[in-house]
This record gives C-alpha cells, sequence and structure tokens, in this order.
C-alpha cells in the first residue's frame, strides 16, 4: 500500500518505521524543517517539509494515489482539516486522524474521519481490563462511529460454550469475524463450535454492541 502520514513525532516517526520495514510505500508530511532533516537521515522514505493543511503538500505527497492517510500531529483541528482535504479534494478513500483532545472524539466521528483514533478512551479501555480482569475489551469503533469490533474471552460460564456458529442467535448485523484458540486463528463456519477460553472478534452495529456482548458472554 501507499500511504501518507502527516506528522512526524514520535508516533508518526515509529508508524513510519513499522509501515516501511512492512515493504509498504510511505510518505511523511512535517512542518518542522529539523524533524524532517532527523527522519530523512534515519528512514528511506518521502519527507516533505510543509505544513498539510495546504494542499500543495499533500499533492506533492501523491496524496491522491494514496490508499490510506493518517493525520497523527499533536493539533486536532489540523488532523481533521487534512482528513477532509484529502477525502474531499483529492478522493483518498481511507482516511485515520488521531484525536488528541478526547473531548473533540464525536465531532471527528460525525464530520467523517473514517478511523479516528482516540488516545484516552483506547488507553482508558486498556486499563479498565487489566484491572478487572474483565471479559471483553471494545477494539475499535469505525466508520462515522456506527460500526464497532469486539474482542470476548469466552468465559467458563457462557451460555454459547459448546454451540456451532448456525445455532446462535446474534443481534442483528452482527457477525463472528475470528476465533483464536491455543494460538490459531480459526474462522468460523456454520458447523464450527465454540470453547470455553476462546477468543472471539466480532463485528457489530455500536448501538448493538452491549446486545452481543451480553449474548456471548452472559454477563457483564
Amino acid at each position: 500500500m501507499y500511504i501518507v502520514i502527516v506528522g512526524a513525532g514520535r508516533v508518526g516517526y515509529f508508524l513510519a518505521e513499522h509501515l516501511h520495514k512492512n515493504k509498504h510505500a510511505v510518505a511523511i508530511i512535517e512542518k518542522d524543517k529539523n524533524i524532517c532533516e532527523g527522519v530523512s537521515e534515519r528512514l528511506d522514505v518521502l519527507v516533505i517539509n510543509g505544513d498539510a493543511c495546504d494542499p500543495q503538500f499533500l499533492e506533492q505527497a501523491g496524496v491522491a494515489r494514496a490508499h490510506v492517510l493518517a493525520a497523527v500531529t499533536g493539533d486536532d483541528e489540523d488532523n481533521f482539516v487534512i482528513c477532509q482535504l484529502a477525502k474531499e479534494k483529492f478522493g483518498v478513500s481511507r482516511t485515520i486522524g488521531m484525536v488528541n483532545n478526547h473531548k473533540n472524539a464525536r465531532v471527528f466521528n460525525e464530520l467523517g474521519i473514517d478511523i479516528p483514533i482516540d488516545a484516552t478512551a483506547i488507553i482508558a479501555k486498556i486499563i479498565e481490563e487489566e484491572v478487572s480482569f474483565s471479559d471483553f475489551v471494545n477494539l475499535l469503533s469505525f466508520k462515522r462511529g456506527k460500526l464497532a469490533i469486539v474482542r470476548v474471552d469466552l468465559p467458563d460460564d457462557s451460555p454459547i460454550i459448546n454451540k456451532k456458529i448456525q445455532d446462535l442467535h446474534l443481534p442483528p448485523s452482527s457477525v463472528l469475524v475470528s476465533i483464536v484458540r491455543g494460538g490459531e486463528v480459526i474462522i468460523p463456519k456454520g458447523d464450527t463450535a465454540l470453547l470455553s477460553r476462546d477468543d472471539i472478534i466480532a463485528l457489530t452495529l455500536i448501538e448493538n454492541e452491549q446486545q452481543l456482548i451480553s449474548y456471548l458472554v452472559g454477563k457483564i
């Protein structure tokens, strides 16, 4: 894939490094000239010094042919504007915007950012899961907050243990995407039976999330 990353701070740099190592083509746009020089010395990727809120720098990065644009600067307003430009002016199909202020997460969802990354919410979920040993964690909300990916670790007393997928009655617009069992990833089929401690990845409408979790786990 070709990915344009806006912002070369810690998040942007390590994201670019990871994607480059995994053989993706990467371009970085960064306002700070000194940061650009440092990134250029360490990574063999296209680095552009400029403000990506100005379309000319997005154009220099070839954003029109990008599969994904990730705006990960420390300024929520910039991230939002950049994602909007990428979608509306250059036709980028997927935009990812980092939300620095948790209060702005809803705005990012409602105004068209495909995948808003709310670091505060993600960290809170991780902390809550570890402290309470809860059986589930919402991994990511996307598509303007309409869909959610949910991970459920089936407890021993789950009401669906030993049931086959074809016999389940999931909430509307919900689907089991995969099962992780003993390190093996299983793609669910109709005759696949669910076992205790299966790690379930499911997709559902955001409004059906709690209903799905209750059905899978049997309790909250």
